[in-house]
């Protein structure tokens, strides 16, 4: 180690060895995924981390399954500091930071490569900026899925004509542009309800990420499955800024690097399961067709333009340049 650093590390060191013997600073994290989730799995090495990393000084709790908050409802209660952390799905921030929602164009972000390169880069950090001004102070940025993947019973989705008349599951007024353009008629609703809406006829079709599918067990009702890059989801972790600021920098410092790691390890992690995922679909009955160059192609040049317009449309100001960032990835 250079000469220069070795006092700065010690006296990390000794700093953190100081607060060890402290009462450990609770850091509750709220968030709305089920056990089963890999974004628990993630969550749990970054706990995990973040106690090595301190000592034992700061002490992690994960609260899933929305049991400290619904999830509209992390980002006002870590704002006015009733939670000290929380963990979000990029676009639930709809139109308070419409730019959040940018990775929700379909076909726009979906390659690996590009993906891998936002956690370090202008575009996570504009989107931060944007965080910090409306009351909470951004940690990580967790990638979790960049394959959707189209169930129904009666036919397959595969072909834009067969969208026609669907009543289909959407996720928002942004992306459902998408599935209107090609005549689907698509309902809003959080995963949790779908799997009903699509067991009682309320819903025809669904609209999920790749493990999701799984995970719900959307092969008991689903027999169909069409697999595709359809846009890029983020489950950001935040933290009530006035909470941050009371931490040690050695503190900071830690929970920081556990988070960086984490995003590496999101990666693998997501990676891995998809495929996994599509591979137990298979075993558990659905038919499953994996979307072709050429698919992806007519896809996006129906369903690109409509989201994007209404993307522009809901951040004029800003839209521009978060595209504009995340093109250069």
């Amino acid at each position: 180690m250079h000469r220069l650093l070795r006092p700065v590390v010690a006296l990390a060191f000794c700093a953190l060895v100081s607060l060890a013997h402290a009462q450990p600073v609770v850091m509750r994290v709220s968030h709305q995924v089920p056990p089963a989730h890999h974004l628990t799995k993630l969550l749990q090495g970054f706990a995990a981390d973040v106690k090595a990393r301190t000592n034992g000084s700061v002490d992690v709790q994960l609260f899933g399954s929305e049991q400290l908050a619904k999830a509209g409802e992390n980002f006002p209660q870590v704002a006015r500091g009733n939670i000290e952390a929380g963990v979000s799905v990029n676009f639930q921030w709809g139109t308070t930071i419409p730019e959040m929602s940018a990775t929700l164009i379909p076909y726009y972000m979906t390659d690996v490569a590009q993906i891998k390169r936002f956690p370090t880069s202008e575009a996570r950090k504009f989107l931060d900026q944007k965080l910090e001004a409306r009351g909470v102070h951004s940690i990580a940025w967790l990638y979790i899925t960049r394959e959707s993947i189209f169930t129904s019973s009666k036919k397959p989705l595969i072909a834009l004509d067969d969208f026609k008349g669907v009543k289909i599951r959407g996720l928002n007024s942004l992306t459902d542009n998408a599935l209107t353009a090609v005549g689907a008629a698509p309902s809003a609703m959080p995963g949790s309800e779908v799997y009903q809406a699509l067991q009682s006829g309320v819903l025809d079709a669904g609209l999920t990420d790749l493990s999701a599918a799984y995970s719900r067990k959307y092969y008991e009702i689903q027999k169909y499955g069409t697999v595709a890059p359809y846009f890029t989801i983020f489950f950001h972790v935040y933290v009530n800024p006035q909470w941050w600021s009371k931490l040690a920098p050695a503190q900071r410092q830690a929970i920081e690097a556990a988070a960086a790691k984490a995003e590496q390890e999101a990666f693998t992690v997501t990676e891995e399961t998809a495929a996994d995922a599509l591979v137990q679909l298979k075993n558990k009955g659905m038919t499953i067709h994996v979307q072709t160059p050429q698919e992806q192609q007519a896809w996006k040049a129906a369903m690109q333009k409509p989201v994007l317009d209404a993307f522009i449309k809901s951040a004029p100001q800003d839209g521009p340049k978060i595209l504009d960032l995340l093109k250069a990835l």
